[in-house]
């Protein structure tokens, strides 16, 4: 039997009586005129005395979080999108009939409250109610102590729940949205035109990750859920649109940490006639004034630690940020069996004929990354890594390339574009030929992208930005999870 199943049989006698009574126990006709906040921000500091002098009155509607009801009279704690506010029921004021349906209000029914507004004795602004309706007679109690909800996964597999218990669960999604706001203010100020692409793709591409695979019945065809925007986003470009950027969903079928979650939310855009040290200016330009908005300033603390976000931001090639770690002999940048050793003295695994560059990318992972706290830019990756950038003029071993790296982990991922479609079918093949029997699982050559860059692509730079852990950073969420409203989790049992 359901747990508090008897609770729920008293809520449903209620219900029911309401009905034989003639009441409508979930209507739909009260006009809210005002919201918790905008009581809040007008009245907050009026006294005792001034709030005498309004006459006006007021509707707003809200949950129940808290009755305390004596004799004639009894308070409501009510909240609404915007926050919280009491509210105060006199049956001298409210009637004899209306007051008999308050005293049998449950905490989580939602009330539609009219009146004016005063201050207690305890200080406290209150709504004096002298009209109300029962909007939603709630049918199952909240949990037990849902004022302190803790457990993490009943928060995230019931985040309406963890919504009404913990006020900072919901401020964290406000500053979610916000920011997301802001990025799109950003770019549209720049000229960036706001594009949308495919979720289902007939190639996964983009990205070496694996896919999501499903099929579409009436075309008889396999199709993949998006691993990344980047390839149908360049055909864009090829098509003359020179600034563009998309927030999209993005679904990679791999594990589940802190920092990952198979869907998940990220920025890419594009810009004609510009390089990856552009992309990096354009970055830092981004978050900074992103911080200063959100936080009040370009530092904020996050685990525990201070981040200070002060332009100009650190950089760091690539290979000069293993030598610096002190951890490795400068042998393993020219020789791979010596970056195989380093890896295997560290207990990486290897697969058979892993590149010298990939090597590298897995000691950087496991050594470099999560020391990087403040922001830093790390820069010119091995070409062997990068399949989609363009090389660098003075060292065709390396890309222009760089990954954003803040609190350890990283954030951000551009690139001046590889336009060569030549060597871009080289890199493919490449690509396709290292990974062997898996190709066909996470790889295949996409001809249509092939084929849309021999007709020319302009010099373009582009970049990825994960929304998800970037909002983790603003929040001091210390898991992926928290700054998604229904992460996956496994079926209950």
């Amino acid at each position: 039997m359901d747990e508090g199943s008897e609770l729920i049989q008293q809520r449903i006698r209620k219900l029911e009586k309401l009905r034989r009574e003639g009441r409508d126990p979930f209507p739909n006709n009260f006009k809210v005129t005002h919201t918790s906040k905008d009581l809040h921000d007008a009245f907050g500091s009026m006294s005792e005395e001034e709030l005498r002098s309004v006459q006006e009155t007021f509707s707003i509607a809200g949950r129940i979080l808290a009755i305390r009801s004596f004799g004639k009279a009894g308070f409501v704690q009510v909240q609404d999108q915007k926050g919280r506010i009491q509210a105060y029921f006199q049956k001298d004021v409210v009637g004899e009939q209306s007051f008999q349906l308050f005293k049998t209000v449950d905490i989580g029914d939602f009330l539609g409250l009219e009146g004016r507004i005063f201050r207690t004795k305890t200080g406290e602004l209150t709504l004096q109610v002298q009209n109300f309706q029962l909007l939603v007679k709630s049918l199952r109690p909240l949990p037990e102590k849902w004022h302190g909800l803790t457990d993490v996964e009943t928060r995230y597999r019931h985040r309406y729940l963890d919504l009404i218990a913990n006020p900072r669960v919901k401020e964290v999604f406000l500053t979610r949205v916000r920011a997301i706001q802001m990025i799109r203010d950003f770019f549209t100020r720049r000229g960036f035109m706001e594009v949308e692409t495919p979720m289902l793709h007939p190639i996964p591409g983009g990205a070496t990750a694996r896919p999501f695979k499903t099929y579409h019945n009436a075309l008889d065809m396999e199709l993949y859920l998006r691993v990344a925007p980047e390839l149908f986003l360049k055909r864009l470009v090829i098509g003359g649109l020179e600034r563009i950027f998309e927030i999209n969903r993005c679904f990679r079928n791999e594990g589940i940490s802190t920092q990952h979650n198979p869907e998940f939310t990220m920025l890419e855009f594009y810009q004609s006639y510009a390089t990856y040290e552009d992309m990096m200016a354009m970055t830092e330009e981004l978050f900074c004034s992103m911080v200063k908005e959100i936080i009040g300033g370009l530092r904020l603390t996050y685990g525990g630690k201070e981040i200070d976000f002060t332009p100009p931001w650190r950089r760091i090639g690539f290979r000069e940020s293993l030598l610096q770690s002190g951890r490795f002999d400068p042998d393993i940048l020219r020789d791979r069996s010596k970056a195989i050793d380093a890896a295997r003295e560290l207990g990486l695994e290897l697969k058979r004929g892993t590149s010298h560059g990939r090597v590298l990318a897995d000691l950087f992972k496991e050594v470099v990354e999560p020391g990087l706290i403040q922001p830093t830019f790390v820069t010119h990756y091995p070409t062997e890594v990068s399949p989609l950038s363009r090389q660098n003029g003075d060292d065709p071993e390396v890309v222009d390339r760089f990954e954003l790296f803040i609190a350890g982990r990283e954030i951000a991922n551009g690139f001046s574009e590889l336009n060569d479609p030549i060597e871009q079918r080289e890199r493919f093949l490449k690509q396709l030929s290292e990974r062997g029997e898996e190709a066909d699982l996470v790889l295949r050559l996409d001809e249509d992208f092939l084929r849309a860059l021999e007709f020319g692509m302009p010099p373009t730079a582009g970049e990825g930005i994960g929304i998800d852990r970037w909002v983790m950073l603003l929040t001091d969420s210390p898991s992926i999870r928290d700054v998604i409203f229904f992460p996956l989790l496994r079926m209950e049992k």
